[in-house]
């Protein structure tokens, strides 16, 4: 993957931009993009927008009658094995001591079972795990170097997660974040002050950030990341990814499953478990119902269990679009709406009902050259754009270090 160092620059000067509520520009219920209606009985899978490599062959599993279990899995191994995806699976970016640490969770409609397993270092394919949880023992959640030991005895190969290319963009982490990190408040804490009210924060203009980019390309040179990819791994360094892909399914017949699978926030603190593997925050499904499951601020999802509180608002009647909107509008009062906070806040819904209808919801729309979508398949694989609370862009927090004066 690589980046321009025109649409890098335009990308970072308008991550704060736009403040305002999205139904300035229209109602949710106005909105067509990012909801659809019953899908008449054919199959539908919905998922984060870098499953769309997937889906085609996931889709043509729930047409030949393969369990929906089975097809949530193959969109999730298939990033989970692919090292240029560096939020899941191998070449996930690690914690901040270098390690890769993985969650996932998954649940079988049908017969209402589920599996998940947390912080597990050293197994590829969690979301496997994750199903042999459920299919294998009488828990549903294993953690750490129980969880590791278990996959162990179930026949997966221990291997370094850390890819070359991973390992160097948390070396250029470690040159540029050497005094930020992870500890200390985040924007939750009632005694928090964003960077902007702090003695030397202040968000960087556009030459400051051109200066602040060419420094990293030199470290990056150094460490012999290649030409091609030094914005891109510039950019993992000032907005650490938060991980993630999510799947929901529903076959002909009505019978649903859903799964996530995460490396979780790059260079988090060790041991940190977000929503992801939380059974009704990362991911829930209720055959009765529907599926739902999450991306993006994993503190804020499990606060919220919104999975969960989507589904259930679906059995009280809300539409898929109605039932997202309102996990979001949740996540605004948790911060007194105050703009200020939520700024540094982000999540992406992923909501599919058993009747086929779906939509995806976002805090924030997005930068206006790309806007959040997700992948959607009944038949035709597209992506659409989601359905906003707010418009902008979200700011990731820790917010990137700030140049010394006069560097």
């Amino acid at each position: 993957m690589s980046i321009s160092r025109r649409d890098f620059l335009a990308q970072t000067a308008l991550t704060a931009a736009g403040l305002k509520l999205a139904s300035a520009a229209g109602t949710p219920e106005q909105k067509s993009e990012g909801s659809g209606g019953p899908s008449g009985g054919k199959p539908v899978i919905i998922c984060k927008q870098t499953g769309a490599q997937s889906i085609d062959a996931a889709y043509a599993m729930l047409l030949r009658g393969d369990d929906t279990l089975d097809a949530v899995l193959h969109v999730l191994k298939t990033q989970e094995d692919d090292p240029n995806d560096d939020t899941v699976g191998l070449g996930g970016l690690p914690n901040e001591e270098g390690e890769v640490e993985l969650d996932s969770c998954c649940m079988h409609g049908p017969t209402r079972r589920a599996g998940s397993v947390a912080a597990v270092k050293n197994i590829k394919n969690v979301c496997l795990v994750a199903r042999d949880v459920m299919l294998h023992t009488g828990h549903v959640m294993l953690a750490g170097e129980g969880a590791q030991r278990f996959a162990v005895a179930m026949g997966y190969p221990k291997e370094n997660l850390l890819t070359e290319r991973s390992r160097k963009i948390w070396l250029l982490w470690k040159e540029h974040h050497s005094d930020q990190d992870w500890w200390g408040p985040g924007p939750s804490d009632p005694n928090w002050k964003p960077p902007s009210q702090t003695p030397t924060g202040r968000l960087l203009s556009p030459e400051l950030r051109e200066k602040q980019i060419r420094k990293l390309e030199a470290v990056a040179a150094d460490l012999g990341i290649e030409p091609e990819f030094r914005l891109h791994a510039i950019r993992r360094v000032l907005f650490p990814p938060t991980g993630t892909i999510h799947c929901s399914v529903v076959n002909a017949k009505g019978e649903m499953s859903g799964g996530t699978t995460t490396s979780g926030l790059a260079w988090k603190l060790p041991g940190r478990v977000g929503d992801s593997p939380v059974l009704g925050a990362g991911s829930w499904t209720d055959q009765d119902v529907g599926s739902a499951g999450a991306t993006g601020s994993g503190e804020e999802n499990l606060k919220l269990v919104g999975a969960h509180t989507i589904v259930e608002n679906m059995r009280k009647g809300m539409s898929p679009l109605e039932a997202g909107m309102d996990a979001l509008k949740r996540i605004a009062r948790n911060h007194n709406n105050d703009m200020t906070r939520l700024r540094y806040v982000d999540m992406v819904f992923y909501i599919l009902r058993k009747d086929g209808a779906y939509a995806g919801v976002s805090l924030w729309s997005g930068r206006p050259e790309r806007h959040q979508n997700f992948a959607v398949h009944d038949g035709t694989k597209r992506l659409e754009k989601t359905v906003a609370l707010f418009e902008g862009a979200s700011i990731d927090w820790p917010e990137e270090p700030k140049l010394p004066p006069g560097d």
